[in-house]
């Protein structure tokens, strides 16, 4: 199974991952990860640290030649803002940041030693593995985007959008956005925010396209895919919700108008005549599209700061100001598909395991054999 860790903190030399699972002869095109980085790095309202770094990947081992050598991947990502000895001090709590809750955890009164490694910076390191592990997914004709669908209480109207349609439409956005008139009016939201010295979240849609059905488990709650990708979103920075298909908003129908009518059966292959479920039932894929949905908040550093504690002196202060977005809810779409990604391909591998990319393709396609007799 794939399993991952990274190191570093947002003002230190560099931030590091490192990848162990990845199966043996899978292709590594280091000019994809250097673009998922990119992408991560763009949008509407993002602030000044995105126009000083310049992330790129640098892999120090687990790869010869361009194929992976069934040893762990190390990525080093550096950081050209480089300055964690000779940054002051900070003793301000931010509200809706680790701040306060660190502080009290490790008894700590300066919150540098907090932020540095809470910062959401960190998501470079996780997006540079997702790169590794979209590669993987692509052997198998699985492909994933994200796209904005709301801004503050601007909401993007892509109901019946294919896929495809989607991806085009959201790669030319500077917001990632499928929807013009929606984007522009979130652009103006952002533009008033950062006027006011606020900031703004909103909700990300990630979707997989052509993963195979029976992915995950029923068995045990910690093999059900839903239950994985939830944790997975839930931890990245600033994640305050999380939808599978038409998510809570199903909580107010009936049965009858929620689940997804089944058509007709041939050759292993599947119609239905809606995606409600958003790709999962039981905790397992289904053969549609997993559709997921994250709500990312309002970031915590605001330019005109709200009432807060000194920790040190215990008087009543506005909170500390550290350069920061107005909103980053695109980038947080992309990691969304980095940490998702790494999700699908453990259930890829579990499903059609094998010690070389060549070795999962054979049982795939003896899989997708099996379907079509089904």
């Amino acid at each position: 199974m794939i399993r991952y860790m990274t190191a570093g903190e947002s003002h230190g030399e560099a931030l590091v991952s490192i990848i162990d699972g990845i199966p043996f002869g899978l292709s590594i095109d280091k000019a994809f990860i250097d673009n998922e980085l990119k992408k991560r790095m763009l949008g509407y309202g993002r602030g000044q640290r995105m126009k000083i770094e310049l992330d790129q990947a640098k892999i120090l081992s687990g790869v010869r030649k361009g194929k992976t050598i069934a040893s762990p991947l190390c990525i080093l990502i550096k950081n050209k803002d480089f300055s964690i000895d000779t940054l002051p001090s900070i003793s301000k709590a931010r509200p809706g940041h680790a701040d306060l809750a660190g502080a009290l955890k490790f008894n700590e009164k300066d919150i540098r030693n907090i932020l540095e490694r809470a910062s959401a910076r960190e998501t470079a390191a996780r997006v540079a593995c997702g790169a590794v592990v979209k590669l993987l997914l692509a052997e198998f004709g699985i492909d994933v985007l994200s796209h904005v669908v709301s801004i503050g209480p601007i909401q993007a109207q892509t109901h019946g959008l294919s896929f495809d349609r989607i991806k085009k439409l959201s790669l030319k956005s500077d917001l990632r956005c499928a929807d013009k008139t929606a984007e522009e009016l979130m652009k103006s939201q952002i533009d008033i925010a950062r006027s006011e010295g606020d900031t703004l979240g909103g909700v990300s849609e990630i979707i997989f396209n052509n993963v195979p059905p029976g992915l995950g488990s029923f068995s045990q709650w910690d093999r059900r895919l839903g239950a994985n990708l939830g944790q997975a979103l839930l931890s990245i920075p600033a994640t305050k919700g999380v939808e599978i298909g038409g998510g809570f908003n199903l909580a107010g129908l009936r049965g009858s108008h929620v689940h997804d009518q089944i058509l007709s059966l041939k050759k292993g292959v599947v119609q239905r005549q809606s995606n409600n479920a958003g790709g999962l039932e039981g905790g397992m894929t289904n053969g549609e599209n997993i559709v997921l949905r994250i709500a990312m908040k309002p970031i915590s550093t605001l330019a005109k700061p709200l009432k807060s504690i000194d920790i040190k002196s215990k008087k009543i202060v506005k909170a500390q100001v550290e350069r920061a977005d107005v909103c980053a809810v695109s980038s947080c779409g992309v990691i969304a598909e980095a940490v998702s990604a790494i999700v699908i391909a453990n259930a890829m591998i579990e499903k059609f395991g094998g010690d070389s990319i060549d070795e999962m393709k054979r049982n795939f396609k003896g899989h997708k054999e099996a379907m079509k007799r089904f």
